[in-house]
C-alpha cells in the first residue's frame, strides 16, 4: 500500500481539485449547490490525477525516461517496488472507476432532463480519461511533443471549474473565465516546474517538453508569466464581482506565492526546484479555498456576529 500511494504522488492532489472547488463555491455564490454534484466531481477529478500519475510512472519507466540522470523523487517502476503490468491494470482500474465518478456526477448534475448535456460531458470524461494515459505512454505521447502544458490548462484549469460551474447552473457565465484561466495557469505552473526540474534527463531520453525546446532561461520567464498572471486575473475578478473590502482574503495566498517566485528566481540548482513544486501545488490550493469563502462570506459580518 505504501508504494501505491507514492505512485499516486499524493502531493499533486489538493492542485487538481482548485478548480471544482471554486466553481462549485462561485454557484453557491448564485444560490446554487448539490453535494452530490461537488463530491463526485472531486472523486472524479482525483481519479483523473491519479490516472495520469500512475501513467506517468507506467509511460517514462518502460521508455527508460526515469532512469539514473532523473532529478526527482524515484518513480516506483524505475525503484523497481511496483512492476509495469500491476501499474498498467492499475491505470485500466482506476480508468474504470474514474468513469463510475463521472458518469454519477453526469446523473446527479442533468438527469433525465439534459440528455445532450449529459452526453456532452460523458464525451468530456471519456477525453480526459484518455489524455491522462496518452500523456507518456504510446509511440505518440503527447507529453513528449511540448503538448503537456495544453492539457494541464484545459482539463485542471478551464473544464474543472467551468464544467463543475455548469452542472450546477446549466449556463455559461464569462467571468468564471478569470478565476478559471489563473487555477490553470497555476497547475501548468507545477508542470512547468517538474520540466524545468528534470530538463536535462529528458532531453538526453527524448522527450521534448516545452523547457527542453526552449531552454531553461525561456521557462522561468514563462513561469513568471505563468504566476504573475494568474494572481492579476483573480484581482480583476475580484473588482469585477464587486468584491467587499473583506472578501479580498484570499490575497492572503500571494505571500507564499511571491517567496516562490522569488526562489525560482535565484535558483541555479535544478534538484532545489523540487520543494518548490510542493509548494506551488499547495499555495494554488490555498488560493482556492480562501477565494471559494471570500465568494460566500464577508469577514466583517462574521466577526460582527462572533462578538
Amino acid at each position: 500500500m505504501k508504494h501505491w500511494v507514492e505512485a499516486a504522488r499524493v502531493r499533486t492532489l489538493p492542485l487538481s481539485v482548485s478548480g471544482i472547488i471554486v466553481g462549485s463555491f462561485y454557484a453557491m455564490s448564485q444560490a446554487m449547490f448539490n453535494w452530490n454534484i461537488v463530491l463526485y466531481a472531486l472523486l472524479t477529478t482525483l481519479g483523473l490525477q491519479i490516472l495520469s500519475n500512475f501513467a506517468n510512472d507506467y509511460g517514462d519507466g518502460i521508455k527508460g525516461t526515469d532512469n539514473e540522470d532523473r532529478v526527482g523523487p524515484k518513480r516506483s517502476i524505475q525503484k523497481g517496488t511496483i512492476t509495469p503490468f500491476a501499474m498498467k491494470n492499475a491505470m485500466i482500474l482506476t480508468s474504470i472507476i474514474t468513469l463510475c465518478f463521472a458518469s454519477l456526477l453526469i446523473y446527479y448534475a442533468f438527469k433525465e432532463s439534459y440528455l445532450l448535456y449529459s452526453f456532452i460531458f460523458f464525451f468530456l470524461g471519456i477525453l480526459a480519461v484518455a489524455s491522462a494515459i496518452r500523456y507518456t505512454v504510446g509511440q505518440g505521447a503527447y507529453g513528449y511533443r511540448g503538448y503537456g502544458d495544453v492539457f494541464v490548462f484545459i482539463f485542471f484549469g478551464l473544464v474543472s471549474t467551468f464544467g463543475v460551474y455548469f452542472m450546477f447552473s446549466k449556463q455559461i457565465d464569462w467571468l468564471l473565465l478569470l478565476p478559471a484561466t489563473a487555477i490553470g495557469f497555476l497547475s501548468v505552473g507545477v508542470l512547468n516546474l517538474n520540466n524545468m526540474r528534470d530538463e536535462e534527463s529528458d532531453r538526453k531520453a527524448g522527450k521534448n517538453t516545452v523547457v527542453v525546446q526552449k531552454g531553461g532561461a525561456w521557462a522561468k520567464q514563462y513561469h513568471y508569466f505563468l504566476i504573475l498572471s494568474a494572481m492579476i486575473l483573480v484581482v480583476i475578478f475580484a473588482f469585477l464581482n464587486g468584491f467587499h473590502f473583506d472578501q479580498y482574503l484570499f490575497l492572503a495566498a500571494y505571500f507564499p506565492l511571491t517567496s516562490h517566485l522569488m526562489n525560482v528566481r535565484r535558483n541555479r540548482n535544478p534538484k532545489l526546484l523540487d520543494p518548490e513544486l510542493k509548494k506551488l501545488a499547495l499555495s494554488t490550493f490555498f488560493l482556492a479555498i480562501l477565494l471559494a469563502l471570500s465568494l460566500i462570506f464577508f469577514v466583517s459580518d462574521l466577526l460582527v456576529n462572533y462578538i
